[in-house]
Parts: C-alpha cells; sequence; structure tokens
C-alpha cells in the first residue's frame, strides 16, 4: 500500500500535479487503515548477552554507522534522534539502486529499497548492540512479514543493512538469543543483507516526528515509540533530538 504520507501541499510536484480524486481515495484508505491498526506496543527484552560479541575484535574508530529498516522511517528515525550517543540519523533507502531511490519509486514496493535510517553514532557512548536492543524492542515489531502496522509492501520490510562482518554477526546471534527467549508472539522476520549503498531521502523526510507532531500518523504510530524508549531506556534517552538539520547547519557554518 503507498501512503501519501506528504500533504499535497508539501510534496515535491505540488498540489497541480496531484489529482483530487486520488487525494481522496488515498486519505480514505489511509483513514480506514488506520483506524483498524494499532500503535506499537513496547517489548521489554534482554540485552545481547556476552556470547554475542564474543571472539570479535573491538572497534577503534570515533564514529559508527549503522543501517536499520523497520516500517515507515519517520519513526525509526524519531527513536534514535532521542538516543543519547547518537550524532545523526538520516532518513532513506536502501536494498536498491541509486536509479530509484526516490519516494514515489520505493513507494511502489518494486525497487527493491526498504525505508531505512542511517544512524551515526559514537561507539563509546553506546554500542551497535544496545542500538540493536532498542531496535528489537520500541523502534518497530520484528514479526511482522513485509509491513508495519498500517504500512504494508516490501519497502517496509524489517531489516538491517550490515557494513562489515562484525555488525552481521552481532545482528545474527543477537536474534538467535531472542528467539530463544520467546517474548515474542511470532518469528523474528527481520532480514540480513549486506549495505552496498545508503541514500538519503528527500528533505521533507527528515526530521518529521519533530516538525509535524500534529500528525494523526505521527501521534498514533510513532510519538509512542519515542515515549516507550524514555520509558524504558532512561539511561540513554535524551528529551532534546539531534536533527538532521541542524547537522546540515553546522556543516555549513563551518563551510
Amino acid at each position: 500500500m503507498m501512503k501519501s504520507k506528504v500533504p499535497a501541499n508539501e510534496h515535491p510536484l505540488g498540489k497541480a500535479s496531484i489529482g483530487m480524486l486520488a487525494v481522496t481515495l488515498a486519505a480514505a484508505a489511509i483513514v480506514y487503515t488506520m483506524g483498524t491498526a494499532k500503535a506499537e506496543e513496547a517489548l521489554i527484552i534482554p540485552p545481547p548477552s556476552p556470547a554475542v560479541t564474543a571472539g570479535l575484535a573491538a572497534g577503534t574508530a570515533i564514529q559508527e554507522t549503522a543501517v536499520f529498516a523497520g516500517g515507515c522511517f519517520w519513526g525509526i528515525q524519531g527513536v534514535f534522534q532521542h538516543t543519547k550517543g547518537v550524532a545523526n540519523a538520516v532518513s532513506g533507502y536502501a536494498g536498491g539502486s541509486k536509479e530509484n531511490a526516490d519516494y514515489d519509486r520505493v513507494s511502489s514496493g518494486t525497487t527493491g529499497h526498504a525505508e531505512s535510517v542511517q544512524v551515526t553514532y559514537d561507539p563509546q557512548q553506546i554500542s551497535y548492540g544496545k542500538l540493536l536492543q532498542i531496535y528489537f524492542s520500541v523502534a518497530h515489531d520484528p514479526t511482522q512479514l513485509n509491513r508495519q502496522y498500517p504500512d504494508s509492501g516490501t519497502q517496509y520490510r524489517s531489516a538491517i543493512f550490515y557494513k562489515n562482518a562484525n555488525q552481521k554477526q552481532i545482528a545474527e546471534r543477537y536474534i538467535a538469543q531472542l528467539e530463544g527467549t520467546h517474548l515474542y508472539k511470532a518469528k523474528i522476520v527481520t532480514q540480513l543483507s549486506p549495505l552496498s549503498a545508503f541514500y538519503a531521502a528527500e528533505k521533507y523526510h527528515q526530521d518529521y516526528a519533530t516538525l509535524h507532531p500534529e500528525s494523526g500518523y505521527i501521534a498514533r504510530f510513532d510519538l509512542p515509540k519515542i515515549a516507550n524508549l524514555k520509558k524504558l531506556y532512561p539511561d540513554v534517552y535524551r528529551e532534546t533530538p539531534v536533527l538532521v538539520a541542524a547537522q546540515a547547519g553546522n556543516m555549513a557554518k563551518a563551510r
């Protein structure tokens, strides 16, 4: 299902190019689907055990990146923007080619892309394993196949795009650990795929949960994720999110 998540007057093609009938039908479909869907419930899960990282060399980088997918990128981005140790969280696309890395094409569900978030973090402040714990508990439901609540299609799949062997092994071992707890009501269906490239999404998708708290979609499906982060992980929660817009502004000042 392709959602018209962006108001017509904010769409990059402009109002004139969007037929009123299409907008009306899309809006009706969204209202119906949202009316039957429930907001995500947080699941309390254990952190990665020592066995998850056993035998793996510790990284020495000042900054690392991780790419996660799990439904609409607005909510995933919002959660990690409120996580201490995260320097930036950018909404975008992974799994497909550069030529079709744009919202309209990705929304068709035929590009191979998943709506994803690239998280840049300081491994001295927060570990990859801790990011995974947040991802599997409050950021999304890893048991939903090719969907997340009102959003359906492969572009909304649960996926981790690993950048190296360490990330792959940690994710594999942690999933095995979580499956062994039997805390989930269904099998974890998160895909593990090598990261070939990440493409940042359009500007109007960045910082969306922060900029549009009045949106019915954000209020119902994304703000509860951030509230759950604060409730379950108060030690890593930060009230003021780190925004993409702020990062861009800092880069501009430095030039």
